[in-house]
Parts: C-alpha cells; structure tokens; sequence
C-alpha cells in the first residue's frame, strides 16, 4: 500500500460533537466512516450509545455499527484486525479514510497496533464468568496475584472485566497474561492524521447533560427494561444502563439514577481527555472549526 494513502482520525470526549462533524467530512471526501465506538457496535444498545440515525446512515456508509449481538465475543484486537483489513479495500478507491469515535482502546489498536494476546475460547470464557458469579471478583483478583503477579500491581482490580481477560489468558495459555504484552509499536502502510475535538468544560458538561435528558425522552428507559434480562453481558456494564438497571432493582429512584448517568457520563468524558491528550500526535480543534480542519486535512 502506498504510503500517500492517509487515515484521518477523529476523537473526543463523548458528546463532544464528533457525529456531526465526521458527516460532514466524510461528505466533502466522499468517504465512509468507520466507527471507534465499542458500545455502539451492538445492535440492541441504539438509545443509549447515541448512535448514529437511520437519516445519518443513509448519508454516509458506517462500518462497526450494530453490526453484533450483546452476547457476540469481540474486543480491540478483533476490532484492529478487521479494520486493517477493511482499509485495504478502502484505500483502492481513496486516498482518505476516516476513523471516528472515543473509545480509546479501540484507537490505540489501530494506529499503533495491539498485543497478539490470545483469543479466549468459549469454555474458558463461560468458566470464568461463572466463577465471577459464585465466588466473585476478590477471589477472581486472588488468584491473578498468584498467576501474574506483575500484572496484578498495574491493572484496575475494580474492573471485573480486565481482571477476568487476564485471568483467562493465564488459565488458557499456562503463561503469565504479561509476557503477551510487548508494546510495540506496529508499522503501517498509511499515515495517520489525529484530530481531537474538545470544547470548555462548562460548555461540554452542558451537552452531556442535554444529552441524557434528549436520551430519556427518546426512551432510554424503554431500551434499558428491555435489555435488562441480559444486563449481565459485559456490553451492558456502560453509562446509562447500569444505573438505569440499579433503578429497575429499586436501589435509586428514577430521579438519583438520571443524575448519576449524568455525572458518571461526564467522568468518562474527562477520563477520556485524560487519555487522548498524552498523545501528542493529536492536533485539537473546537467541533466548529469545521473549514480549518479540512484545510489541515488537505495541508497533509
């Protein structure tokens, strides 16, 4: 693939404003959008991920959008492969492609690459969820200390989710989860134009909170009753349904649990920030910079 062929990446913080923006860049290229959102490739999860309309769909082709089912395996490494992939499809119709979404994982996977880890096997996975059901996550983090031990002081024990995949890699493979982790830096055959958007604080908090309240009124709580028999699927575990499902099992009132979707929403959003601006390849601009972002899209 020539090196000429440039992969335009665009990231924020949820809410930023990233949706409208990317219709419009994709439109002026004439290019589809791939999507970097890990939640809003599952079908059944539409309201609550703020995905992308019918209207908008139309408009723009979108890849990675409820293209799986809630209890379907997938992951960063899943993700970077099929993008790879589809790119090389891509970029023999364009010079461009256009990569959009916040979820950092999924990013990092496909500009620098991800760790060959494993796939985990579908015995192993069932196993170790059941484990997290009967014995729970502290007996889960136990036996991670004693099988990785190095992994063990670095990754989040709060996160059941991160704690199981690595307890599965170690139990699947008999190797520690960490000597799957080189951290290197894959080469690509494109270039990589980050662009990050962000908008002041106060300013983006108001649109998260917007956001919520525009979700509710398009049913949000309607999707969240629906999906709750399956609310132990790790896609579930996300802003917005599991405190709608703490409302559902009668721990908060419908009033607490829009507000904690509120401020955990923008917790994210700050996590996230935190994350994108360790990278200095990203060069940030407001959402309404529209013309100026094409412009340094094409200086490229």
């Amino acid at each position: 693939m020539s090196s000429d062929k440039v992969l335009i990446v665009i990231t924020g913080p949820t809410a930023v404003g990233k949706t409208a923006l990317c219709l419009d860049i994709a439109s002026h290229f004439g290019i589809p959008i791939i999507n970097a959102d890990s939640r809003q490739i599952y079908r059944e999860m539409r309201i609550g991920t703020a995905r992308p309309s019918d209207k908008e769909m139309q408009q723009v082709k979108h890849y990675f959008v409820g293209s799986l089912g809630l209890s379907e395996y997938y992951s960063a490494s899943l993700y970077e492969q099929q993008v790879i992939s589809l790119l090389d499809t891509l970029f023999i119709y364009s010079d461009y492609a256009l990569m959009a979404g916040g979820s950092m994982m999924y990013i990092d996977a496909v500009c620098n690459g991800i760790d060959d880890i494993p796939t985990v096997d579908a015995e192993t996975r069932v196993t170790l969820k059941r484990r997290l059901e009967t014995e729970g996550l502290e007996a889960l983090v136990e036996q991670l200390r004693e099988l990785d031990p190095e992994h063990y002081e670095t990754v989040d024990r709060r996160n059941p989710r991160r704690v199981v995949h690595a307890l599965e890699i170690c139990l699947m493979t008999g190797r520690t989860y960490t000597s799957f982790r080189k951290a290197e830096r894959k080469h690509r055959p494109f270039r990589i134009v980050k662009i990050g958007l962000n908008r002041d604080r106060e300013e983006l908090y108001d649109r998260i909170n917007h956001r919520v309240d525009q979700m509710m009124a398009e049913g949000l709580l309607k999707e969240a009753e629906a999906l709750y028999s399956q609310r132990e699927q790790n896609a579930l575990n996300t802003v917005g349904y599991k405190e709608l499902f703490d409302y559902i099992d009668g721990r908060w009132t419908l009033e607490e649990a829009i507000e904690r979707i509120k401020g955990n929403t923008r917790r994210y959003a700050r996590k996230q920030l935190t994350w994108f601006k360790r990278d200095p390849e990203i060069r940030w601009f407001h959402p309404d910079d529209k013309k100026q972002i094409i412009d340094y899209i094409e200086a490229i």
